[in-house]
């Protein structure tokens, strides 16, 4: 009988199921625990070679027939925000997000619904439970914070307890070469704010003030609607066969 070092991933495949960004395509994904002392070390290594982390499992895309899902991650160094995504951020500087460590809470999963709600209805999260939703923030053992982005109060500068409503969360792991998103979510009743745009480039200063070269988005989906926005952030790399490269956009 073979042994395995409990330090030692394993690794296993999927049975196949509908892919919720392609239709007519089925889905296998090839996963291992996020678990020890070295966890952190391995969603490290694991991130570099496409893997996406969900509670404690690392998972990456591992279909047949379809290699679309295609790893991104925002060059922080270069990244210029544009004339749009500068608007974006003058609209929101009423706004402040504040990093914590990830703590689940009901004002939090009160958002997380009326959000799926009304964008994700018939998603595959759209049954989760307060308990599901708390083992989502909570169950890492990996550096994960959370981003409470909320309306500012008038000492907000000074204490927390001034901050008003919240209206945006991000769950954020921190990693040796960059901030990985790993899900966000944000109030659909403000959609003027184009919260998403602001919270990328949120991530994309943190990662800055923090030395940190990449933001890491997950997958992009060619042909997928849920998944285009992500090519809007420039300059990024894709992580192709050969390693990651540097994507160059269509000219227009």
């Amino acid at each position: 009988m073979t042994a395995h070092h409990p330090q030692t991933p394993q690794f296993f495949l999927t049975s196949p199921s509908v892919c919720p960004y392609l239709p007519g395509q089925l889905e296998r994904k090839v996963f291992t625990h996020l678990v020890g002392t070295r966890a952190g070390e391995l969603l490290d290594l694991l991130t570099q070679g496409g893997f996406r982390r969900s509670q404690n499992i690392a998972y990456r895309p591992a279909c047949e027939r379809c290699r679309a899902c295609i790893s991104v991650r925002i060059l922080v160094d270069e990244f210029r925000p544009t004339q749009s995504m500068r608007r974006v951020m003058r609209n929101n500087r009423d706004l402040i997000g504040r990093m914590d460590s990830a703590s689940a809470s009901s004002e939090q999963y009160s958002l997380f619904r009326r959000y799926l709600d009304t964008r994700h209805a018939q998603g595959g999260m759209s049954e989760m439970s307060v308990l599901d939703y708390s083992m989502m923030i909570e169950d890492s053992q990996v550096d994960t914070q959370l981003i409470q982005y909320r309306r500012r109060g008038p000492d907000s500068a000074f204490s927390r307890s001034s901050d008003g409503a919240l209206v945006g969360v991000a769950l954020t792991d921190v990693m040796a070469d960059g901030l990985s998103m790993v899900y966000s979510f944000y109030e659909p009743a403000e959609i003027d704010r184009s919260l998403g745009t602001y919270m990328i480039v949120d991530h994309v200063e943190r990662a800055r003030a923090l030395g940190l070269p990449y933001v890491y988005l997950g997958y992009w989906v060619e042909g997928s609607e849920k998944m285009g926005y992500k090519i809007r952030f420039q300059p990024q790399e894709h992580l192709r066969p050969a390693g990651w490269e540097r994507y160059m956009p269509p000219e227009v």
